[in-house]
This record gives structure tokens, C-alpha cells and sequence, in this order.
């Protein structure tokens, strides 16, 4: 036996030892993912079927109607791009940032320091203000930086996963729009969970995800621009340097001559119309509704239990809420228990807020009452377990 094969051999007899793909039930009350609603598994485990395909392209028709109603907009280009969120936030800087042009980022968290990472990549002019992890920026703080700056860009993160901060948009699209600025809005956290109003909050460009809001895996990254953007892209004097994020290549595909572009992940876009028609049956209103009341549910429990919450309640992200983790206990140690012994997830602090903050996420199908009383139950029961001083309390 050659070496060769000898190897091949010796793989295989490893690989034999396999059993069957499985993972373990878990609760994701952590920043996401969240759990798949059940029916959008029952979708997503249909036969796949052509890309280019009737009954495929009359699905896409769904999604993208299904989506204008979620995003409050009727934008021609509204459509869930093949990847994760990540990718819809570097198609905003790709197709509409040329070299040299001016993009203003509010900071006030590690997602705003990605959107900066990727314009500087993209070779923009960035400038930045930035916010304390905890706070939110002011309507005065951002017009006068618009004023100022003159940006052709102003991006800003509407729910800060990173420190559970909800940012007040009302009133900036007005000025964007009297200073020729395109309004860009990372809405990862909050679409299909929150109060988002494209149209009405004159946003020109925005972004998500599947796998919060939305109650599906994580895949696709929704995202929707209006009129002043596409004449923004159709007004570029060099090619988007991103071939598979081109808008102006995916317009033909999702738009109405459905013109090739790549193989389409088909079964994640049958996920996401199931996500969507289950949010468009409960009625938005009502699902904003139900975020809104679970979030306090959990926020007062969690302070009756002697708990500290990073953000004031005016600025309170209600899909993602940081906790202080009280000094006389082991963070570490309670989020592992809560995950091997309960099956529960919930997440550590991330950048400068990492070992000082859990995150624990109420989003989508997982933003309901039962999850709250069982979470907040552990609090109660377990977290004394983990403190490093017997006699401390918090």
C-alpha cells in the first residue's frame, strides 16, 4: 500500500466513527442568534428547489412585499442579500461610498466601530463622534455634526447589541436631507421587533438580519434603500469594488428582469417567509407591543432581585438588555451553569464592556413571558451560588 493510500485509508477508518449530526436543546437569550420560530424550520427543511424557478421567483415577490410591510417602506429595492448582517452592512459602504468621499459615524458601541473599519477599507474620508457604551447621541449633538461635516453618509447603529442601547432616530432624516446625506441605519437588533419606520423617518438606507427580529437562522441580511440611494449607486463614477454586493447586479436578479447573479440560498428565503408572514399575522403594532412588555417584565424582575441594568431606562434597548454583573461574582462561571446545567445561553459583554455586562436578548419568537419567569427564576435560585465571597450579596 502506498503512502498515499495508506493515509486515505487510515482517514477513512477515523471518519467511520462519526454518529449522526446532533445538538443539544438550548434557550439563545443572548444576543443572537435567537431561536428559529418552529414553523420557519418546518420551512426551511422543504425540498430546495431552482433558484430560477416560478414557483421560487413568485417566493421572492413574497419576501420582498412581506419586507416592505416589516421595514414600514415602499422602496423598489427591498430585498434579504445572501449572507449574514455583516454583509448587508458592507454592501452600504461598498455601493455607496467612492474613495475620498466624506461618511460621518456616530460610535457609540463595537458595531459602529465595524461600520468605521469597513469605510476606511473602502478607502472613505470617515469621520467620527462618539458615545460611552451605555449612552445614546442627542438630535442636537447629530445636527450639528451634519452641519459641520457635510458627510455624504451618516451612519448610525439604531440598537447597539453590544451595549443595549436604543438610539432615537426622529428628526435626523430632516436633516439629513437639507444637507444632501444619505441616512444610513444599522437595524440588526430591532427590525421585526421594534418600532422601525423607514419611510416615515426618512431613512435612505438600512440593514438587518435573519436571526433576531425576524425568528429564523442566520443567513440572510435584509436590506432596503430608497429613490435618493439609487441615485446615489446610478451616479458612481467608478464600479462598485465589491462584485457579489453590487446592488446594481442584484437589482436584476430581485428586480423585474430576474437576470442571474449567484445561487440564491433557497431554503433560508423560504425561512424568511415564513418569519415574516408569522410577523405580518400577529400585526406589527403587536409584536412591537409584546418586545415592549417583556422587556420591562424582565427589567423589573431583574431589579427586584437587587439587579443593576447598564442603560437608563430612556435609551433601554427592550430586545437586548445588559446587566451589570455584580463585583462579588464569578460572570463567567453563572453564564456557563446557566448553560450546561439549564440549557440556557445568555451572553458575556462584548469590546470594553467584556467580564462587566450579560447580555440577555428577548427577540423574536423568543420575546415571551414564559422565558422571562424562567430566566428570572434562575437569577433567583443560582446566581448566590456563584458569588466569590460567601457573605457578599448584590
Amino acid at each position: 500500500m502506498t503512502e498515499a493510500k495508506l493515509i486515505s485509508a487510515l482517514n477513512e477508518e477515523n471518519l467511520s466513527h462519526f454518529s449522526k449530526t446532533y445538538v443539544p436543546s438550548r434557550l439563545l437569550l443572548g444576543p443572537g442568534p435567537s431561536n428559529a420560530h418552529p414553523e420557519v424550520l418546518r420551512a426551511l427543511a422543504l425540498n430546495p428547489i431552482g433558484h430560477l424557478d416560478e414557483a421560487y421567483i413568485s417566493l421572492m415577490s413574497d419576501v420582498q412585499q412581506l419586507l416592505r410591510y416589516t421595514w414600514q417602506c415602499n422602496n423598489r429595492l427591498t430585498l434579504p442579500m445572501s449572507g449574514t448582517g455583516s454583509a448587508a452592512m458592507e454592501a452600504s459602504i461598498a455601493n455607496f461610498i467612492e474613495e475620498g468621499e466624506k461618511i460621518l459615524i456616530a460610535k457609540k458601541g463595537y458595531f459602529g466601530d465595524r461600520l468605521v473599519d469597513m469605510a476606511t477599507r473602502y478607502k472613505a474620508q470617515v469621520s467620527v463622534i462618539d458615545k460611552s457604551w451605555g449612552e445614546a447621541f442627542t438630535y442636537e449633538e447629530i445636527k450639528y455634526e451634519i452641519e459641520t461635516k457635510k458627510p455624504a453618509i451618516f451612519a448610525i447603529v439604531h440598537a447597539e447589541t453590544s451595549s443595549g442601547v436604543l438610539q432615537p432616530l426622529d428628526g435626523i432624516g430632516d436633516i439629513c436631507r437639507k444637507n444632501n446625506c444619505l441616512f444610513l441605519v444599522d437595524a440588526v437588533t430591532s427590525l421585526g421587533a421594534l418600532e422601525l419606520l423607514i419611510d416615515e423617518w426618512k431613512i435612505d438606507l438600512a440593514y438587518s438580519c435573519s436571526q433576531k427580529g425576524l425568528s429564523c437562522p442566520p443567513g440572510l441580511s435584509p436590506f432596503t434603500m430608497n429613490k435618493r440611494a439609487e441615485e446615489k449607486l446610478s451616479s458612481r463614477k467608478t464600479k462598485v469594488p465589491n462584485w457579489y454586493l453590487d446592488l446594481s447586479l442584484l437589482n436584476k436578479y430581485w428586480g423585474s428582469d430576474r437576470v442571474y447573479h449567484h445561487t440564491a440560498p433557497v431554503n433560508m428565503n423560504f425561512a424568511i417567509r415564513e418569519g415574516l408572514r408569522l410577523i405580518a399575522n400577529e400585526g406589527l403594532e403587536n409584536v412591537w407591543n409584546r418586545h415592549n412588555t417583556n422587556a420591562k417584565k424582565l427589567w423589573n424582575g431583574l431589579e427586584t432581585l437587587g439587579m443593576e441594568l447598564h442603560v437608563s431606562e430612556d435609551y433601554r434597548l427592550p430586545t437586548l438588555t445588559t446587566v451589570k454583573i455584580p463585583p462579588a461574582v464569578d460572570g463567567d462561571g453563572f453564564r456557563n451553569h446557566l448553560l450546561r446545567n439549564f440549557g440556557i445561553e445568555i451572553g458575556n459583554g462584548l469590546g470594553e464592556l467584556s467580564g462587566k455586562v450579560w447580555r440577555v436578548g428577548l427577540m423574536g419568537f423568543n420575546s415571551c413571558e414564559e422565558n422571562v419567569d424562567r430566566l428570572l427564576n434562575l437569577f433567583d435560585t443560582e446566581l448566590k451560588k456563584f458569588s466569590i465571597f460567601e457573605s457578599s450579596t448584590f
